[in-house]
């Protein structure tokens, strides 16, 4: 790799820390390692905004997501048991969610077959599983909507137009997140906790694979601009 390239690739660099980050949070209970995956994506993310003037706005709904991300996480690291907190940490994540979703749909559209079939899938799994597990409404209706747009993104990211890198790179982290959540609702609402081990480093590696994506995604338009 030449100096030119290194100089262009440096960013890729950062995404070090966010690694360090989650391997220091599987290891410790401090929200500041935990908060490090979407937080380090975050400073990525604005360097690429400030780098290149031309960086598209969609790159805003990502760091919109990493945030309210952590905030969720947040309240899902201090619920202790209580329901309010755990229905305000689905609330956040679906604001989340939301993120992930517009910068989809910026960037191309819902494939409805896929997204139909996941929905049926996810609403059995809701009906037979988590209904009949979930006491409190407010809890249950705030689980059943996180589920439909968690199925929605998912559907949306997979018909992302571009290069194929950055495209399954990113349906990768939304894939992860989805996966982790459906692990949280076994666990939290069926008490099956063999998954347990798997919640944080999927969703930890979320964050870095949708960081990944959007800074391949600006290499690639500094390099159609010569830059």
């Amino acid at each position: 790799m030449n100096t030119q390239q290194i100089k262009k690739n440096w960013i890729y660099s950062l995404l070090l820390f966010a690694v360090l980050s989650a391997i220091m949070a599987l290891n410790t209970s401090d929200f500041f390692y935990k908060s490090g995956s979407a937080g380090v994506g975050i400073v990525i993310l604005i360097i690429l905004n400030f780098r290149n003037t031309k960086q598209p706005n969609d790159t805003w709904m990502i760091i919109g997501a990493f945030l309210f991300s952590i905030a969720g996480d947040w309240f899902m690291s201090n619920k202790l048991g209580d329901p309010m907190m755990f229905s305000k940490g689905i609330a956040l994540f679906f604001l989340a969610h939301v993120g992930y979703l517009g910068f989809a749909l910026l960037n191309g559209k819902i494939k409805w077959r896929f997204t139909l079939f996941i929905l049926i899938v996810y609403l059995t799994f809701f009906v037979f599983m988590l209904y009949p597990a979930i006491d409190d409404k407010v809890l249950m209706y705030a689980a059943m909507v996180y589920l439909l747009i968690s199925c929605l993104t998912f559907g949306a990211s997979i018909g992302i137009q571009g290069d194929s890198i950055y495209k399954w790179t990113y349906v990768f982290g939304v894939f992860l997140i989805v996966f982790s959540d459906t692990i949280i609702a076994l666990t939290e609402f069926v008490g099956y906790s063999k998954l347990d081990f798997m919640i944080l480093p999927t969703y930890y590696l979320a964050h870095i694979s949708i960081t990944f994506s959007l800074i391949h995604r600006a290499g690639l338009k500094a390099k159609s601009q010569g830059l």
